[in-house]
């Protein structure tokens, strides 16, 4: 059985849910298979817009207008006169498809079996209760609603300890001046710390995910990137040793590079088994400095930022999701290269100043990542309309950074 290098005539097309810089790598890795690629965004200043790959379409906020979004995308499916295959990019339309999956089966190829779950997975709630079902080690995990419920799990508990909203986006409801409007994560040094961080979300957002912190450098951190087919086969998987992170300590991967570790592998892959996962997935692991156990940071059921460098690795996990979709059962695929780096440059260059503030870094040991060889996640130079732009903001930012760094050592 061999594996398709290029989609034949006939072949389906692919609308591909977020135009944001991840979705669009997506776009591109299929448009060089020869797939014709859709994009869709309820936000209009997203990537796609500008991109010279594939064609993107503004649609409706499935969140605040779900009948209006499934009317949308159904009348795209027939504009496009097949049945495409559907990929969400992003956390608010994988939720889209797992609500709305009854209603859009009959006018786009997914997986029917595991939307569900991916859905589940989205929430910080159900997946660390899903992981915790069927043995993945997480850190100490608490669901609230009220200060009475993070007065409780401060008893006994470890500092320091994160402040996470429920999703990935619900902080966006927060009002702009609120320090943690859009973030992801908020982490406290006491209990004290902690409660001021929640008063601030409180009012619109009581519900959340208190969490020890896995206490440990931002380089003990690790990405499992991952594609399983029907029957939970795994068609292929890349693990990653994440390097630097933005904001430093509780952010995203800025800095990563491919590794082989058969424990995180086979300890993920037990996981998604066990919950009969079909899809693209990507799990953030941690190896604590306390004892040296493993534990789940998260789960990204979908497509991630992270994913572009298993491509460079040789791992095309969006060309092997959309095999197995189409029914083309594709050969498990192998990592055939590991010795590169790959940057997110507009998560590296603000998070400059701060490894320098914290003295994690020097000029010499930040610029060596930058050394060949090396691939970007958000620097292509055939897509001068998208690079442009990040190029122009990755500056800025590393010179706002380096300014304030020597503003405090002053």
């Amino acid at each position: 059985m061999s594996t398709p290098l290029h989609a034949e005539p006939g072949w389906p097309p692919v609308v591909v849910c977020s135009v944001f810089q991840t979705g669009l790598n997506l776009m591109r890795d299929l448009e060089r298979r020869g797939v014709q690629a859709i994009g869709v965004d309820c936000a209009s200043g997203n990537s796609g817009f500008r991109s010279r790959y594939g064609k993107s379409y503004l649609c409706p906020d499935p969140d605040l207008e779900p009948a209006k979004w499934v009317a949308f995308m159904r009348s795209l499916s027939r504009e496009l006169g097949s049945k495409p295959v559907i990929i969400a990019a992003a956390d608010v339309f994988v939720e889209a498809l797992g609500r709305h999956a009854d209603e859009l089966e009959p006018d786009f190829t997914f997986s029917r079996a595991s939307v569900g779950v991916q859905a589940k997975l989205t929430t910080k709630e159900q997946q660390y209760a899903l992981a915790g079902s069927v043995g993945l080690p997480c850190p100490r995990t608490s669901y609230i609603e009220s200060s009475e419920d993070l007065d409780r799990f401060c008893v006994g508990a470890r500092f320091p300890c994160l402040l996470k909203p429920l999703s990935s986006r619900k902080w966006e409801e927060l009002p702009v001046d609120n320090p943690f409007h859009a973030k992801k994560v908020a982490a406290a040094e006491s209990a004290n710390e902690l409660r001021a961080h929640y008063r601030r979300v409180a009012p619109v957002c009581p519900r959340a995910i208190l969490q020890e912190v896995v206490v440990g450098p931002d380089d003990a951190k690790f990405c499992y990137l991952a594609v399983y087919g029907g029957g939970s086969k795994r068609l292929g998987y890349l693990v990653v040793h994440e390097l630097r992170c933005y904001p430093i300590r509780v952010g995203s991967a800025s800095v990563v590079h491919p590794v082989v570790d058969d424990e995180i592998a086979g300890m993920c892959d037990r996981f998604l088994r066990a919950i009969d996962y079909v899809g693209l997935c990507e799990i953030e692991v941690k190896r604590d400095s306390r004892d040296g156990r493993l534990l789940l940071i998260e789960v990204n059921p979908r497509f991630s930022g992270t994913f572009d460098c298993a491509v460079y690795a040789g791992v095309d996990a969006g060309w092997l999701h959309y095999l197995d979709l189409i029914g083309k059962a594709p050969a498990p695929m192998e990592a055939t290269r590991l010795d590169f780096r790959h940057i997110t440059a507009l998560r590296d260059a603000p998070a400059f100043g701060q490894y320098l503030q914290e003295r994690l870094t020097t000029w010499g040991q930040w610029w060596s990542a930058y050394r060949p060889p090396v691939e970007f996640y958000d620097v292509d130079f055939r897509d001068w309309g998208v690079t442009r732009p990040n190029l122009q903001r990755a500056f800025r930012a590393l010179g706002g950074g380096l300014l304030r760094h020597w503003h405090l050592r002053r």
